[in-house]
């Protein structure tokens, strides 16, 4: 496991992340996609995400949080909600969930995205780290609590 920092610049080069053609609703949008980062693990990524005018159909197989940098979208949810996402908002979509992206010109995001961990796993994991923590075998996390981390 690496415990190198890296840093980048706001100036990234996005590559083309076309959105899958039977999602089209309307119009021809264009997405592009650059990884900022991975957990080593793989199951957490952050990247930067930016579409053009279109509406399409998004299913989500991930949890995505989602924080709106520039440009605008309404995300119309599966009960018909419809939802005004503008620079500064965050909207979170669990894994399993769908909803209509309409992109009137343009919108650029930056995505925290992740794997969901299986209830029975994340169990099995809680009581393995209580279990730890009470044979003397870790120890104690310092600070704030962090996700997923209580026993």
């Amino acid at each position: 496991m690496s415990t190198t920092i890296e840093f980048g610049t706001g100036n990234v080069e996005l590559s083309p992340c076309p959105i899958h053609p039977d999602w089209v609703i309307e119009g021809a949008p264009i997405a592009r996609n650059f990884v900022l980062s991975r957990s080593a693990d793989a199951a957490a990524s952050t990247l930067i995400w930016d579409c053009t005018a279109g509406r399409f159909n998004w299913y989500y197989d991930i949890d995505e949080t989602v924080y709106v940098l520039e440009g605008g979208v309404t995300v119309t949810d599966d009960a018909g909600v419809v939802h005004r996402l503008d620079p500064g908002d965050t909207a979170f979509f669990p894994a399993g969930s769908h909803a209509v992206w309409h992109v009137e010109s343009y919108i650029r995001k930056v995505a925290f995205c992740r794997n969901p961990v299986p209830a029975p796993l994340m169990f099995a994991a809680r009581v393995f780290r209580k279990l730890a923590r009470m044979s003397g075998l870790s120890r104690p996390a310092s600070g704030p609590a962090m996700f997923g981390a209580a026993g």
